[in-house]
């Protein structure tokens, strides 16, 4: 499947059975796989009919699913051992999208070898949709996508706990928008002067991550080491510049 392919599957998938449960789940469509933890009708169904397409047209790539992980927790590792393979975030901002907020997002990335080759953001309720193939630049609805510098704007991090918490020299974190599929467009759009998270779930930043360095953007780990796509790598720092990286690496330190 080409590019412009994946994202008219997302599109689809998502008028079928994400936009028609917005603001109108009813409570038997809704459950937890761990406490707070949630999931809906919607994230299962929509996860089947993106995996389905992409197994077809990829029939020996593993299909990394948010949602068919859960069940299946050594997915991961057949996935890491894989040559090619995809990650599928069906509903990223789950409970944004229970809560009815419109911030949520359908989100797939393309690894070959150890790169993060494709990668594709669409955010149903905003008509956005975020692209980026390995150098050849990012797009946002087809346009090209420069990441914007966030001057006076807040550090953010997707940990609660870490909200109010002081980054040495630089400022104090405040909380994400709850899902990557809308964070890292906002940091590209200069609505944070850089992201913080505690987890590196791959279905969560493999999309953005390459998106967000194709528009101009840095990635990387706690440590100061480049994002891989393979395995668990704990604390994630997105920035739009590499001094801002560093510089809040420096800060975690």
């Amino acid at each position: 499947m080409d590019t412009d392919s994946v994202l008219a599957l997302l599109k689809d998938v998502a008028d079928e059975v994400i936009n028609p449960r917005f603001r109108a789940l009813a409570d038997h469509q809704v459950s937890e796989k761990n406490p707070g933890d949630l999931v809906t009708i919607a994230d299962h169904e929509s996860e089947a009919l993106i995996t389905a397409a992409l197994n077809a047209a990829y029939p020996d790539a593993v299909i990394l699913g948010e949602e068919a992980m859960a069940s299946d927790p050594a997915l991961l590792q057949r996935f890491d051992a894989a040559e090619h393979g995809f990650t599928v975030d069906p509903v990223d901002g789950t409970k944004n999208f229970v809560n009815g907020s419109p911030d949520h997002a359908v989100m797939v990335a393309e690894v070959v070898g150890n790169e993060v080759t494709r990668g594709w953001i669409w955010q149903p309720q905003h008509g956005k949709a975020y692209v980026a193939e390995r150098g050849s630049g990012a797009t946002l609805n087809g346009e090209p996508l420069v990441v914007t510098t966030g001057t006076g704007a807040p550090y953010r991090t997707a940990r609660r706990q870490w909200v109010g918490r002081e980054l040495a020299d630089l400022g104090t974190m405040e909380l994400t928008w709850a899902c990557c599929g809308v964070d890292y467009p906002r940091l590209m759009a200069g609505d944070a002067a850089a992201l913080v998270y505690s987890r590196s779930m791959p279905w969560d930043h493999l999309p953005g991550s390459l998106i967000l360095t194709e528009a101009g953007g840095v990635i990387g780990g706690h440590d100061g080491q480049p994002l891989s796509p393979r395995g668990l790598q704990g604390g994630i720092v997105a920035a739009p510049d590499r001094a801002t990286y560093d510089a809040v690496v420096a800060a975690l330190a």
